[in-house]
């Protein structure tokens, strides 16, 4: 079993804390209409800062049997792009892994390997918005340390594929924040020119923003891949539901990471 690297640090450790968090979160979001979300992008820092934008995706979730959630390998532990069989558990609790999608995806260019994610916490912080909202659903974790544009296609055309032969209702969740201690300014254009090409769902756009700005995004790779399953599950637009930054929150513009909630359709 997978024990919380980062309870206590990114969110409260201790049960009724952590509720109490998630519904301030839960009640900042504008919760919008339902919408049927095959993919997501979702941020993962400390909830003070980015739950709220977080729950905007959580909010409008529909109920699914698996939530595949892809973050980036922030530590370079373990395979480049590496499974979770493990079961993992939360101060909520327990959620099992899908080990039968796990199984079908083992001897593509992902393997297990646990390793990856002993430390990470970019997968860890999404598990409580879903035990919050739901009960009985399943999780694939997917950590990537590698994070190409052809890497991430791979990986994205494996997940979706496996999720169709297997009749798997499904969303993919990608873990990441945007912009890294910019000025508000900056960061704001920046993720702007990235956020623009993944409305369109167009990864080769993604990189080439990545490249020319430099964006300091952690996630692109796991983004990219999520683009690529979710329209494999039949997902056509991205949607918007809103953009903040850490500046935003503590009133300081100098240095600010930026945090998307955006739905695949």
């Amino acid at each position: 079993m997978r024990s919380p690297a980062v309870a206590g640090q990114f969110y409260p450790r201790h049960p009724e804390e952590l509720l109490q968090e998630l519904k301030a979160a839960f009640g900042a979001a504008t919760r919008g209409e339902p919408l049927a979300i095959r993919g997501a992008v979702v941020p993962h820092a400390g909830y003070i800062y980015s739950g709220a934008v977080a729950a905007e995706v959580y909010s409008r979730l529909p109920e699914r049997e698996t939530y595949v959630l892809i973050g980036p390998n922030h530590h370079g532990l373990g395979l480049p792009v590496a499974l979770s069989r493990d079961s993992w558990m939360t101060p909520l609790g327990i959620v099992e892994s899908d080990v039968e999608l796990a199984d079908a995806l083992v001897g593509s260019i992902l393997e297990v390997d646990e390793s990856a994610h002993l430390y990470e916490h970019s997968i860890e912080v999404q598990l409580p918005f879903l035990q919050a909202r739901f009960s009985g659903f399943k999780v694939l974790p997917i950590a990537m340390g590698l994070q190409d544009e052809e890497t991430a296609v791979e990986v994205g055309e494996a997940v979706g594929e496996a999720a169709k032969s297997l009749g798997r209702d499904c969303t993919v969740i990608a873990s990441s924040d945007f912009s890294h201690y910019e000025p508000q300014e900056e960061a704001r254009r920046k993720d702007a020119q990235a956020i623009e090409a993944i409305l369109r769902m167009d990864v080769p756009s993604l990189y080439r923003a990545v490249y020319r700005e430099n964006l300091t995004a952690c996630g692109y790779g796991p983004i990219s891949a999520t683009i690529i399953a979710a329209r494999v599950l039949g997902a056509e637009t991205g949607k918007l539901l809103r953009y903040s930054t850490s500046g935003d929150v503590i009133g300081d513009y100098s240095q600010v990471v930026g945090y998307g909630a955006i739905a695949f359709v």
